[in-house]
């Protein structure tokens, strides 16, 4: 009896100790209930708060030239913010030893690590909002980075997408743009774009100057408006003269590519109608040794005289071979 009391009492100790344990969480749940219920209440008014400030922002900003990846972006800083602000407030009622300076200091450790982690992807979230604060480039321009030329299609917070005219999509990190030099092709509505043309020496170079000068404003791609066309004569070439021919048109590639097209179709065509000579390379031959000209002609008669008494020699055996043809019918 004495051993199976012992073995109740041993039981009994370990359930004792649980249900004082879930006793006590329950009081605490208790205690903590008001405060529970006030930091549910600050996450619900953080949410409210969030939502109209950014609907807020947004129609603030509905009439500002600023680029919609932009917008887009300083809603969601504010949201973030707000959402930041909520759930350290909801921390310091629900946990009233847990000080704001404390959350801040460890929020400052955490964001060094933090960095070291995700340099990368930080470096280029800076230089995403960076690029969406300028004005230079735009959706739509055409630009050339580290080798790769297309439209942008589309920037984001981390990445810019670059569609090329073949119609592939390329994503840059933003960090590559902003460190590498950009081109923006269409910065302006307008670009200068130059062809070499050339001339043969025996022609007049004034002339040939106006005649390819008013071909190139003849054609309707090329803007005259403000912008000259400018032709120089530029070198001496091994065959001709040439003239370097520039001109301003629209800055798009498919402008630059039409308006050339059109150009030198035109060009080609009045120095056709002036009797003007696009000239084709000449090659001349040098010989180490001087050719006997006269040795070659007399090779040549050798061969017409050894031909002919060939021929010769063929006719008498005809007539043999016809004259006993004769002699054998009668």
């Amino acid at each position: 009896m004495k051993n199976k009391k012992q073995g109740d009492r041993v039981m009994e100790e370990p359930v004792n100790i649980m249900m004082e344990q879930l006793r006590e969480i329950w009081i605490g749940m208790i205690e903590i209930a008001p405060q529970f219920a006030i930091a549910i209440g600050v996450l619900i008014l953080t949410w409210v708060v969030s939502r109209l400030g950014q609907f807020v922002l947004r129609r603030a900003l509905s009439r500002a030239r600023m680029r919609p990846s932009l917008k887009t972006l300083l809603g969601n800083l504010l949201g973030l913010g707000v959402w930041i602000a909520g759930f350290m407030l909801a921390a310091v009622i629900l946990f009233p030893n847990l000080t704001p300076a404390s959350m801040i200091a460890g929020l400052g450790l955490g964001s060094i690590a933090i960095g070291f982690a995700f340099k990368d992807i930080f470096e280029n979230f800076l230089a995403g909002l960076i690029i969406l604060f300028r004005k230079e480039m735009r959706i739509g321009d055409h630009i050339e980075v580290e080798d790769e030329e297309g439209v942008v299609d589309h920037i984001t917070i981390r990445e810019t997408h670059i569609r090329q005219t073949d119609g592939q999509l390329v994503i840059i990190p933003n960090a590559i743009i902003l460190k590498n030099p950009l081109t923006i092709r269409t910065d302006l509505a307008q670009r200068r774009t130059t062809i070499i043309c050339g001339v043969a020496y025996g022609e007049d170079v004034d002339e040939s100057r106006e005649v390819i000068r008013k071909a190139v404003e003849s054609c309707d791609t090329v803007i005259t408006d403000g912008r000259p066309v400018q032709i120089f004569a530029q070198a001496f070439n091994s065959s001709s003269i040439d003239f370097e021919v520039t001109w301003w048109t629209g800055s798009k590639p498919v402008d630059i590519r039409t308006s050339r097209d059109q150009v030198v179709a035109a060009v080609k065509r009045a120095l056709d109608d002036a009797g003007i000579e696009i000239p084709f390379p000449y090659r001349t031959l040098t010989f180490k040794e001087p050719l006997s000209v006269d040795g070659l002609r007399a090779g040549d008669a050798d061969e017409r005289k050894d031909g002919d008494d060939r021929s010769g020699h063929g006719s008498d055996g005809e007539k043999r071979a016809g004259d006993s043809g004769e002699q054998r019918s009668g």
